[in-house]
């Protein structure tokens, strides 16, 4: 087995046997790696609380054929504020929860960890409302996959906007020659909140009733071109 080095963020753990435990983590260079964790439940475990989700972590591991096995970790970054408020960890769990749906085994995305790294990140310093900044990864994670939304011309023909139904199944706003029946009317906040996702900086504000459309929007899209549901995504206060 070759021994290596690697950063990553714990997403999920599952207990095995008596003492241990397989943890799920997104790695900066190696993507999903899956490990176990021995002795981890022991009182005296040398890793003691170092192996929570939502921690940011240097790892020591030996790759196996399967299953890889941590030697050594230490916490960079706890992001323990999320666990300490019923808001930034719901959102939280969004994040980890879709992260880990869309990373893949052995494959390397630095700019899916970064983002994931970054949200963990606003939800821990409290800057910003958490619905907002799950529904930005989201958004973003999408936008990465290549789903990213058409928001300024229709996703169909590509005639410029601005239009006012957007479609998921078409990928974004289109135009009334374009839509089925499938295309939903949204109201005039609900694009410049779905916009605002996207970009780098500050998360958007909106009204409410816009972020709460532009929210369910997100939702949607995103279990659409994913093909798999967000069970977290519902215990998020908006």
């Amino acid at each position: 087995m070759a021994l290596y080095k690697e950063q990553g963020i714990v997403l999920r753990t599952m207990r095995l046997g008596e003492a241990d435990r397989i943890v799920t983590l997104l790695t900066q260079g190696s993507g999903k790696v899956r490990a176990v964790a021995k002795g981890v439940r022991k009182t005296k475990s040398r890793f003691g609380g170092r192996l929570e989700p939502f921690t940011h972590v240097d790892l020591l591991l030996y790759r196996g054929r399967e299953l890889d096995i941590v030697t050594q970790v230490e916490i960079i970054t706890s992001h323990r504020a999320i666990r300490e408020d019923y808001a930034r960890f719901a959102a939280g769990e969004v994040v980890l929860e879709a992260a880990d749906r869309v990373a893949q085994e052995r494959e390397r995305s630095v700019r899916l960890f970064m983002l994931a790294l970054g949200a963990l990140r606003a939800l821990a310093g409290g800057d910003g409302d958490p619905a907002v900044i799950a529904d930005g990864f989201l958004l973003r994670l999408a936008s990465l996959a290549g789903f990213r939304p058409s928001l300024s011309a229709c996703a169909a023909c590509g005639r410029p906007g601005p239009h006012a139904r957007f479609s998921i199944s078409q990928g974004g706003l289109v135009c009334e020659k374009c839509r089925t029946g499938g295309a939903v009317r949204v109201g005039e906040g609900t694009v410049p909140y779905l916009a605002g996702l996207l970009q780098e900086g500050p998360l958007p504000g909106a009204p409410r009733e816009g972020r709460r459309e532009g929210s369910g929007l997100v939702r949607a899209y995103v279990e659409y071109h994913f093909d798999r549901p967000l069970r977290a995504w519902a215990h998020v206060p908006r």
